[in-house]
């Protein structure tokens, strides 16, 4: 198999596992979402640690977590787990669909974040694209008397989150272990609190509940570490325009999820706002594509002319 078709394959792959994630949260809905978040941190940190032992790579660690490199690992930290608690709190609070929502308008608010941060100018294409993604979100908020918060925040928090590590440059790997590995000691202390009695949640520790529940609760790591490992493999094998357009399994799945499954409500003003939201994002894969093909064209034109030149 070609490196390429590898690349796809993981990343298709990794979509999989997390599109049909809510499968899995729903599993522990019994549980909540705080001492889920906490197991989450603690067993991937544990998978992290090993795969970097693994393949020689710990002393990646150390120049990220002093001076102010911890201070930015710190608030990736913060800003992942606050996404990850929301997608949990989705799940078990039947809003799955509002989840599904905000990772599709994800890669536009990552695109108006450019502009923002970066100065990044937007083409004709994307500029329409979160336009649509706009007016979807106030057409649900007129639609249903409430803004789609989840679906804001799930969003915003990462496409913060993306735009801290991309100042950050650091490998992807070694970065998330660093993030976990910072909220390891307040999972901890979380689930001694819970543990013994101590806490908001006093005596309702679940891990001990069962061997099913301790067994889902550990394999909360493996289900954070492998897509993650997966999406960085294949992010060095595929054009990030492939990449981009693959990831739209992930809502995908999470919608159909919600609505054939979980059979959560999903009315005209739902069906307005992701019509928007679906449109936008093809002008926005299209616009990425055309965007491609023209750097392409240009390092073509290039190699050309400096062989031309000798």
């Amino acid at each position: 198999m070609k490196e390429r078709s590898k690349g796809i394959l993981a990343m298709v792959m990794a979509c999989l596992l997390w599109g049909t994630a809510p499968l899995y949260y729903k599993l522990l809905v019994q549980v909540p979402p705080l001492e889920v978040l906490a197991h989450r941190t603690l067993w991937s940190a544990v998978i992290f640690l090993v795969v970097l032992a693994a393949t020689g790579r710990m002393g990646a660690l150390r120049p990220l977590l002093r001076g102010r490199r911890l201070a930015a690992i710190t608030l990736a930290a913060g800003l992942i787990s606050f996404n990850w608690f929301l997608f949990i709190f989705s799940v078990q609070a039947g809003h799955v669909i509002e989840a599904a929502l905000g990772y599709y308008i994800f890669p536009l608010v990552s695109v108006a974040l450019g502009v923002l941060a970066f100065g990044e100018r937007l083409t004709r294409g994307q500029g329409v694209a979160v336009a649509l993604a706009g007016g979807a979100v106030v057409v649900l908020t007129l639609g249903l008397g409430v803004a789609p918060w989840i679906a804001l925040a799930i969003a915003c928090s990462f496409g913060l989150y993306g735009l801290l590590k991309k100042r950050l440059a650091a490998p992807p790997v070694p970065s998330v272990t660093a993030e976990v590995l910072v909220l390891v000691p307040l999972s901890l202390i979380w689930l001694g609190l819970i543990a013994t009695g101590n806490g908001p949640e006093a005596g309702r520790g679940h891990f001990l509940d069962s061997t099913g529940t301790a067994g889902l609760l550990v394999l909360s790591g493996a289900l954070t570490a492998s897509p993650l490992m997966l999406f960085t493999y294949a992010t060095a094998r595929v054009r990030l325009a492939t990449v981009g357009l693959i990831q739209y399994i992930n809502p995908t799945l999470q919608f159909l999820t919600a609505t054939l499954i979980f059979a959560e409500p999903f009315g005209r003003w739902h069906a307005i706002a992701f019509g928007l939201i679906w449109a936008g994002l093809a002008l926005y894969t299209l616009e990425g594509f055309r965007q491609d093909r023209a750097a392409r064209r240009a390092a073509v034109s290039a190699g050309t002319s400096a062989t031309a030149a000798k």
